[in-house]
C-alpha cells in the first residue's frame, strides 16, 4: 500500500483551502459536507461556495495566498493553486508548523488525500488511487453506487440504533455471533426492501434468541439470459437465499452468481416435460420459507409474463407466507432489442401484444382472428415446436403470406441466431434445421428493420 485509508472526523481540526478553481471547490463542498472548520483563501469564489460563506459554513478570506503565509499549528490545509512555486512554498511552511498538507498538483507531495466516497451515512465507502488517478476512482465510486441503494443508510441507522440493546442483552462472548447471524438474516433485505416495520420485529425476534419461525420467498425475473441484464435487487437476492428453485432456461452465467453454500432445487419446466409438477413447486416453495429460509424462485424471463409466477404467489398467500416480486426484462423486450428489432416503430407499429404458443393443456388453439391487426407487432412466447401451425393459422385469418417473421434464437446470450423470412417460407426454412429452445417468436413490419439495426 502507497497510503493507509483512515477514517476521521473532519470537525477534529480546522481545515484550510487555499484556491477556489473548480478542484478547489469541489473540496470546499466535500469539507463543508462533512463538517469540516473551514476557512478559503482566494480572490474569488463562485455563486455556490459564496453561498457557504453567506450561510456561515465557509470563512472566505478575499486575497490571493501568499508565500508568507501561515497557518495554525495542527492545521489541514489543501493547496489548490494553480501556481506550483507558491504551493511549494505554502506546503514546506505549513509543514513546519505540524500542519498536513494535501497539493492538487503534486500527488507525490501529499501527507493526505481526498477518495471518492460513496455517501450512505453513517456508512461510507471511500476509494482512493493515492491521489494518482482521481478519473478512475470517480470512475469506481459511480460503479460501486449502482450496487449500494440509498436504503443503506437506513439500514446503517437501524444497526447504530441496535447496538446498545445488544451490549446490554448478550454478554461480550455471545455479541459477534449474533451479529453475524443478524447480517445473514432476513432483516438487511426488509429494508433495503423498504418494509422496516417487519425487519424491526424480526430484529427484536433474534435478540430475544427465538428461531424466526418464518422465511420468505424471492420471485425473481432472471431475464432473457444475458447476466448483466438483471437488476440490481435480483442481483442482491441471488447471492443471499439459502434455497434457490431455478428453472431451465436459467443459464449458467447467471446461476454462477448463486452462492455456493445455497442449496440449489433444480425444477426443469421445458415444455411438455416437467421434472417437477407445478403443484408441487408451489408447494415446496412454501414448506422450505415455513422452515425460516430464504427462498429464492429463480425464473427466466419476468415471473408473471407466461411464468406462473402469480400461480406459484397464490399458495404463498394462501399460507400467510412472506414474499417479494423482482420483476425481470422479458424475453421479448430483451431479445428483440438485441436482434434489432424494435417492437414498437411509428412507421410500422403501434401497439404489440403478446401470447404464448402453449397453451396449459398443450394445445395451439389461440384466437387467431384476434391476432390480426394492421400496425401491431405479435410476440409469440414458446411457439417454436408450432411455427407450421402459426404460420398457416395466421395466413388463414387474414394476415398476408408476405408479412414478415423472425425466430430469435438464444436470445442476447454470445450465441444468439435470427432466423428472418415470412409467413409464407419460415416453415420451410425452419425444415431440416436444428434451431434451440429457448427461441422468440416476432411477426410484423418491425422484423424488416433487423438488416439495418441488428447490432449483436
Amino acid at each position: 500500500m502507497m497510503t493507509l485509508p483512515l477514517v476521521f472526523r473532519a470537525d477534529a481540526r480546522p481545515f484550510v483551502v487555499v484556491g477556489a478553481g473548480q478542484i478547489g471547490t469541489r473540496k470546499i463542498h466535500t469539507l463543508v459536507k462533512a463538517g469540516a472548520q473551514l476557512t478559503v483563501i482566494a480572490p474569488h469564489v463562485d455563486a455556490s461556495v459564496q453561498a457557504l460563506v453567506d450561510s456561515g459554513a465557509v470563512s472566505w478570506q478575499a486575497r490571493a495566498a501568499s508565500a508568507t503565509d501561515t497557518f495554525a499549528a495542527g492545521s489541514m490545509l489543501v493547496l489548490a493553486t494553480d501556481d506550483e512555486a507558491l504551493n511549494t512554498a505554502l506546503a514546506e511552511s505549513a509543514r513546519q508548523a505540524g500542519c498536513l498538507v494535501c497539493r492538487v498538483d503534486r500527488t507525490d507531495d501529499n501527507d493526505f488525500a481526498f477518495p471518492a466516497v460513496i455517501d450512505r451515512s453513517p456508512v461510507l465507502v471511500s476509494i482512493s488511487s493515492s491521489g494518482s488517478s482521481p478519473a478512475l476512482t470517480r470512475h469506481l465510486r459511480q460503479r460501486l453506487e449502482a450496487y449500494l441503494p440509498p436504503e443503506y443508510s437506513d439500514l446503517g441507522h437501524m444497526v447504530d440504533g441496535l447496538r446498545d440493546k445488544v451490549k446490554n442483552s448478550l454478554a461480550a462472548p455471545l455479541r459477534a455471533a449474533f451479529w453475524r447471524q443478524f447480517m445473514r438474516s432476513n432483516v438487511p433485505e426488509l429494508v433495503l426492501a423498504r418494509q422496516q416495520d417487519r425487519a424491526n420485529a424480526l430484529a427484536e425476534q433474534m435478540l430475544a434468541g427465538e428461531t424466526p419461525a418464518m422465511g420468505e420467498v424471492y420471485l425473481v425475473g432472471a431475464g432473457p439470459g444475458d447476466p448483466d441484464l438483471l437488476t440490481f435487487r435480483a442481483l442482491r437476492l441471488i447471492q443471499s437465499a439459502d434455497v434457490v428453485v431455478y428453472d431451465r432456461l436459467v443459464g449458467p452465467g447467471i446461476m454462477a452468481l448463486i452462492a455456493e453454500d445455497a442449496e440449489k432445487i433444480y425444477v426443469g419446466k421445458a415444455m411438455s416435460n416437467h421434472s417437477v409438477p407445478q403443484d408441487q413447486i408451489n408447494r415446496l416453495l412454501a414448506d422450505e420459507a415455513m422452515k425460516g429460509k430464504r427462498v429464492l424462485r429463480l425464473k427466466g424471463g419476468d415471473p408473471f409474463i407466461f411464468g406462473r409466477g402469480g400461480e406459484e404467489i397464490e399458495l404463498l398467500a394462501e399460507y400467510g407466507v412472506p414474499f417479494q416480486v423482482v420483476p425481470g426484462i422479458t424475453a421479448a423486450s430483451g431479445c428483440a432489442a438485441y436482434a434489432g428489432i424494435p417492437l414498437t416503430h411509428r412507421d410500422h407499429a403501434q401497439s404489440v401484444r403478446f401470447v404464448t404458443g402453449h397453451l396449459k393443456d398443450d394445445s395451439h388453439d389461440l384466437p387467431w382472428a384476434e391476432l390480426i391487426h394492421p400496425q401491431q407487432t405479435l410476440v409469440i412466447y414458446m411457439g417454436l415446436s408450432a411455427i407450421r401451425v402459426i404460420c398457416e393459422q395466421l395466413i388463414a385469418h387474414g394476415m398476408s403470406p408476405e408479412t414478415p417473421i423472425a425466430l430469435v434464437e438464444k436470445g442476447t446470450l454470445p450465441d444468439q441466431k435470427v432466423h428472418v423470412g415470412t409467413l409464407a417460407t419460415m416453415p420451410t426454412q425452419v425444415e431440416g434445421k436444428t434451431i434451440h429452445a429457448p427461441t422468440l417468436t416476432i411477426v410484423g413490419s418491425v422484423v424488416t428493420l433487423h438488416d439495418k439495426l441488428a447490432w449483436r
